[in-house]
């Protein structure tokens, strides 16, 4: 899935989450799209520990705090250091990050009252939480009656009290705080007030853990305000029975005599109807964020700086709001490219926003060409002052080295997102910008150890750049104008067109047991799609289809002529497969088979309604005219990621590498219905026409191409055929490899005998032919290669059990391999 601009591999749709309701993953899926924008703002910014059930709630539930292995690349991650370890916890602060959890079968998402601040650093708690647990003997009603209490107290506090009823048996009742409290200290508020609430009500109220004492009443369990425990997250689903939800309510429905657990379909429908009761909440914890923010952006880079022996500006903490001179209040932001001649010469390139400056180290220097990134890499904030500051740092200090202004001026942010940002910087008569530049910086991967950042310079778009104002500035559309230099390939690119007519590079079959033996670190792997391996060049002037072995056959498949309105860039050559997909969603070489080799407009106009095509897309071989082939696959990858939309009606997609997850790719492969599993190497160029053990194929079924050297006459009708005759390369040339009579309709064996009586020959062009399969024996030049699935390939070098898949007219005779047996 495509959501909100990122990748999201799902898979098992169908399958039963909740056995009891019939509720599959994909009905889980559609709850938290449709829930997302009411349940995120509870989930911003908390370190998210999972319960998943893999296996439906009725199998065994794994309860998940580290991250682990798979996570995407662009998933949000914080550490939390314990104290014999640390775990990297995912946030869910957007729906991608909310759908790969749903797809993980993730149904219970538990967060802290608090949220991170800048990096690791946990955040005072912006909420308090009571979870009130019925015990035995006591209903959900005279839960509410204990809720109603809490919200008394907390209404004298002056804290506005929401409840949820938990999903599971309870109530939780949340006010939101004001961040100036630790968790110790709202612990200890949470605690004072149950006991307070048992004192005054003995017979209801328990605010002791311990279980002989919850018999007739409500436990406040208050321990869920330490900075270590998590609660169910509003709107996360339950791992029970059926699907109820931790739903957030209204005070006038916990009085209801008839107040039950609620399930997602009533969720869904209480949030489209009256919103998020607990939105106020939200709310205000959004507001103490900003000042926690604000508070602490310059932590860092004071902790790197002693006052007393460099002459750089460090304010104190109570100044690090802006330190006072932000010019944001009158003539709007502002920005400074310094040039620093530090242990090596890069620039800082930095930003204003939130009262600071958001800095950059670009190591290659700013961008001047469109068609050529750079990367960027994310340093501290620094304070408003240093736009201003200019001279040398003092050996030993941190940035030893000169400094000077290499421009400063105006900014105009277009945009401000955690993973990008679009902004014009106008620069000073005498900078070295030379006036009015627009940049792009876009992060690319979330691990610190490899580069994070892109910086791009982009097309102008006038006087006055707004989000949306062309194709050109929008932010996926932004960073795809050109190859990216890499560190494993020498930062080179090279200005040569590329050719239209690539030849494509060819895989290896792999061996048995060796796809699990891959080390997962080195390998990508991909879904090996049945269909035409194809070459297409998009350019101004059009779409060109160039099949394996050379051929145009760009108006065999008319569909792909849109392919431009989903690719962010002027010109782009794709390497892929053109497929057909049948009833069950798989891809079909057979019905692909019907498509192929018609020259009819009339037919080809039938065909394309019938039976129509897509283009799977799985590398880039060039982009704006710069030869991207010299790239290692991961960074073509991820090229193609962002130069390929899914817009709809083109008829282009880019399916997912599973980088690192040989058995998920196979797993998934299977579910699909694909032909098999590609690895390819991370580190790997693209060779073109060349077959290398950088790319490894690993086909589920038995099938393989075959030479045609021969028919059989049909007694039954004599303007057909009977079967095939078949050859495979061998020691010393072509090796008669048996018959193929199965998998053919009446009508295709007409027209292949039509086919073939124009490359008739007199003589076998193979020996070897034994004399049951020469009888009534008609031979054709072997040039023709068709497709096969058989059963085993025996040690005599005969095919058994062959059944005909078709013609590889996109492939040659030289590429024909004999299969293993």
């Amino acid at each position: 899935m495509t959501v909100e601009g990122r990748r999201v591999r799902v898979s098992n749709l169908e399958k039963v989450l909740y056995p009891e309701t019939g509720t599959t993953k994909r009905d889980v899926l559609e709850y938290l799209q449709a829930a997302a924008p009411a349940m995120l703002p509870h989930c911003r910014d908390r370190a998210a520990t999972r319960k998943r059930w893999p296996d439906g709630v009725e199998g065994q539930m794994f309860f998940q705090k580290d991250i682990g292995d798979g996570a995407p690349d662009w998933l949000e991650l914080r550490t939390i250091q314990h104290s014999d370890h640390a775990n990297r916890y995912p946030l869910v602060n957007d729906l991608p990050s909310l759908v790969w959890l749903g797809q993980l079968a993730a149904l219970e998402v538990h967060v802290p009252q608090w949220r991170f601040g800048r990096g690791d650093e946990p955040r005072h708690p912006d909420r308090i939480v009571l979870d009130l647990d019925p015990g035995p003997g006591v209903s959900l009603i005279e839960c509410a009656d204990v809720a109603r209490l809490v919200r008394d107290i907390l209404d004298d506090m002056g804290l506005v009290a929401v409840p949820v009823t938990s999903g599971s048996k309870g109530i939780h009742v949340y006010a939101a705080l004001d961040g100036a409290q630790s968790s110790d200290d709202v612990s200890r508020v949470a605690r004072e007030l149950a006991r307070a609430l048992e004192a005054d009500h003995p017979n209801e109220i328990v605010s002791s853990m311990k279980r002989s004492k919850r018999e007739g009443r409500v436990l406040i369990d208050w321990s869920q305000n330490n900075a270590s425990k998590t609660t169910i997250a509003p709107y996360s689903l339950r791992g029970r029975a059926r699907p109820t939800v931790a739903a957030p309510r209204t005070w006038r429905e916990l009085g209801s005599r008839h107040l039950r657990q609620l399930e997602y379909s009533e969720v869904l429908e209480r949030i489209a109807r009256r919103g998020d009761p607990m939105a106020t909440v939200a709310e205000a914890t959004g507001r103490a964020d900003g000042g926690d923010v604000s508070r602490d952006r310059l932590e860092i880079y004071r902790s790197k700086r002693d006052r007393r022996k460099t002459s750089e500006p460090i304010p104190d903490a109570v100044a690090s709001a802006g330190s006072g001179v932000s010019a944001e209040s009158d003539t709007g932001p502002v920005f400074v490219i310094q040039k620093h001649d530090a242990s090596r010469l890069h620039y800082d390139f930095r930003v204003e926003h939130d009262g600071v400056l958001v800095s950059w180290a670009l190591p290659k220097g700013v961008p001047t060409d469109s068609r050529q990134n750079r990367l960027a890499v994310p340093t501290e904030d620094h304070p408003m002052d240093y736009r201003f500051f200019s001279g040398t740092i003092p050996k030993g200090e941190y940035g030893a080295g000169t400094v000077e202004i290499w421009d400063t001026g105006s900014a105009a942010i277009e945009k401000w997102r955690d993973d990008e940002v679009i902004v014009t910087l106008t620069g000073a008569d005498d900078g070295g910008l030379g006036g009015r530049r627009r940049y792009a910086l876009f992060r690319t991967r979330n691990d610190p150890k490899k580069p994070q950042w892109m910086i791009h310079l982009m097309q102008d778009q006038g006087s006055d750049p707004s989000p949306g104002a062309s194709r050109r500035g929008d932010s996926r559309a932004s960073r795809r104008t050109a190859p990216r230099t890499s560190e494993s390939s020498g930062g080179r690119t090279t200005s040569s067109k590329t050719s239209h007519a690539v030849a494509p590079m060819l895989a290896t079959r792999g061996r048995s047991g060796e796809l699990s033996a891959l080390e997962p670190n080195d390998w990508a792997f991909e879904m090996k799609w049945d269909g035409m391996r194809a070459v297409i060049a998009v350019t101004g002037d059009g779409v060109r289809v160039t099949s394996r072995n050379g051929q145009d056959v760009t108006e065999t498949y008319p569909e792909l002529a849109s392919l431009g309105a989903a690719l962010g860039a002027d010109g782009v050559v794709l390497d892929g497969e053109i497929v057909a997909f049948d009833a069950r969603g798989a891809a079909s070489f057979s019905r692909l088979q019907r498509r192929m080799n018609v020259t009819s407009d009339r037919e080809i106009r039938e065909l394309r309604r019938s039976i129509p095509v897509w283009f799977a897309a799985f590398d880039v071989l060039g982009l704006n005219g710069q030869d991207a082939t010299a790239l290692p696959y991961r960074d073509r990858r991820e090229l193609l990621e962002e130069v390929v939309d899914e817009v709809a009606g083109v008829p282009i997609f880019a399916p997912p590498a599973f980088e690192g997850d040989a058995a998920a790719a196979e797993r998934t492969s299977r579910e699909l219905g694909c032909e098999g599993v590609m690895a390819k190497r991370l580190t790997s160029v693209y060779r073109p026409g060349t077959r290398t053990s950088d790319w490894l194929k690993f086909p589920h079924g038995t099938a393989t191409e075959v030479i045609v050297v021969g028919w059989r006459v049909s007694e039954s009708d004599p303007d057909g055929i009977a079967s095939l005759l078949l050859a495979v390369p061998g020691e010393s040339g072509l090796t008669y490899a048996g018959r193929v009579g199965t998998g053919f309709s009446n009508a295709e064996r007409r027209r292949i005998r039509d086919r073939l009586a124009r490359v008739e020959r007199q003589t076998p062009p193979v020996d070897s032919v034994p004399p049951a399969d020469r009888r009534d024996a008609r031979w054709v030049t072997p040039k023709l290669v068709g497709d096969v699935s058989f059963r085993e390939f025996t040690d005599e070098g005969r095919f058994r059990q062959p059944v005909w898949r078709g013609w590889r007219t996109d492939q040659s005779v030289d590429d024909v391999r004999a299969p293993e047996g």
